[in-house]
């Protein structure tokens, strides 16, 4: 279960997180908590599922690299084996389940332009299914952020 500095974490790093010689120290110092405490707590959060991914993102296409969306139609009945074996290549960012024909979606992100392409092709030679690459038109920046208060750890727990 979440307690008071477990959302204190949450909330506070959502928004950015210290670029120094010591960020976990760094941030720490802010959130009141000693460093080694904070990163034990980053990792059981992990470890518990309240956190899904603790870590930076960055703009692969401002690196002079490239990434896209994708989807592919899984069997049902294969839908788990499929994910593995998506999810085992390095350049699979994000997974997600739909209800739609298309029920699996998918980033892929390469640190060069081809990357994203080959990997798309390896996806769909590993898996034997179609793979649909729907790059981006227009970019919108909607600054997601999820704060937690009491009653949510409640529901989470």
């Amino acid at each position: 279960m979440m307690d008071a500095a477990d959302r204190r974490i949450i909330n506070a790093l959502q928004g950015g997180f210290p670029v120094s010689e010591r960020p976990f120290r760094d941030a720490a110092v802010e959130l009141g908590l000693d460093e080694g405490d904070l990163i034990r707590r980053i990792e059981r959060l992990q470890a518990d599922g309240y956190l899904s991914r603790f870590g930076p993102l960055y703009d692969a296409e401002n690196m002079g690299g490239a990434k896209t969306l994708a989807a592919l139609s899984a069997p049902e009945a294969e839908f788990e084996r499929v994910t593995e074996q998506v999810n085992a290549f390095d350049a699979v960012a994000h997974n997600y389940q739909r209800a739609h024909d298309l029920n699996m979606w998918f980033v892929v992100c390469s640190d060069t332009p081809g990357g994203v392409k080959e990997t798309l092709d390896a996806i769909e030679a590993e898996t034997g299914l179609k793979v649909y690459d729907m790059p981006k038109l227009e970019e919108f920046f909607i600054g997601l952020k999820f704060e937690l208060d009491e009653k949510d750890a409640e529901d989470a727990a």
